[in-house]
């Protein structure tokens, strides 16, 4: 977690893995920044914890994403992150209420970095399932080529099943699964299995936030998947591809504001 000197405005970079020890962190340098004449406080969390526990599945269940939504809007004035996982929420800003909250995409930064490695035309993008269908969708457009959605039917906490619309597609050609988030890694597993059955010539995987452990990857390789990259929005042996430029680029009303206020730069 980083901050630069106390100003007029002030922005906390906190990527919000392993969050339990962080939240507290992060509320006592929102205080300290506050009482020493910070007007405005800008959270950077590329990842947001909590975001998928939007609703209470089971009586005495707490609806997590409602609790840190509300944390941080008690903070700061505006949150920035990528890739939220919303299910049933449509907006950040109903997560964060009364304050700017920004959602940015991974999908341009990870386009970039595809255009920049040795991609290969006739490759397929694959979301695992239909909460996968915006991003997939934009990144097959930003690269120019297909893409496909799979669905996924979940049978117990850690177990998936997998079924292709049209497995005919992927029949000798590289598949590129794309995923927001991946903790446990089992539907990842699945559904790469599930294309290697349907004839894809090659499995490699795209993750946003890579949460599981880096033991894992010996494990995602066993089940057919080549390669497994993923963003820096979370410190990871697996994340090349990085998020610098779409970071700045939105914050740059916030750097223009700081330079006025005589931030040094």
């Amino acid at each position: 977690m980083s901050a630069w000197p106390v100003s007029a405005v002030s922005i906390v970079y906190a990527s919000l893995d392993r969050p339990n020890d962080k939240l507290v962190a992060l509320l006592f340098a929102a205080e300290a920044l506050r009482r020493n004449g910070c007007t405005r406080l800008v959270l950077v969390a590329p990842y947001l914890c909590y975001m998928r526990q939007d609703t209470a599945f089971h009586d005495g269940e707490a609806i997590s994403q409602k609790v840190i939504g509300q944390l941080i809007a008690s903070s700061f004035d505006r949150v920035l992150t990528v890739d939220a996982h919303l299910h049933r929420t449509a907006h950040l800003s109903d997560v964060c209420p009364g304050i700017e909250a920004d959602n940015l995409s991974a999908m341009p930064a990870i386009a970039k970095y595809l255009r920049t490695d040795t991609f290969d035309p006739r490759t397929i993008v694959v979301g695992p399932d239909a909460e996968s269908h915006g991003w997939v969708n934009e990144l097959s457009t930003s690269l120019g080529v297909s893409c496909t959605v799979a669905k996924k039917t979940r049978l117990g906490d850690r177990s998936v099943e997998i079924a292709l619309d049209d497995p005919k597609v992927l029949q000798g050609r590289p598949a590129l699964l794309v995923d927001d988030i991946v903790s446990s890694g089992g539907t990842l597993q699945s559904c790469a299995r599930a294309l290697i059955s349907a004839g894809a010539a090659s499995v490699d995987a795209i993750v946003t936030h890579a949460l599981f452990p880096p033991e894992f990857v010996a494990e995602f390789t066993k089940s057919g998947i080549r390669s497994v990259r993923s963003t820096t929005s979370v410190p990871h042996v697996t994340a090349k591809i990085a998020l610098d430029q779409i970071l700045s680029g939105a914050l740059q009303s916030e750097l223009a504001a700081a330079r006025t206020a005589g931030m040094p730069s």
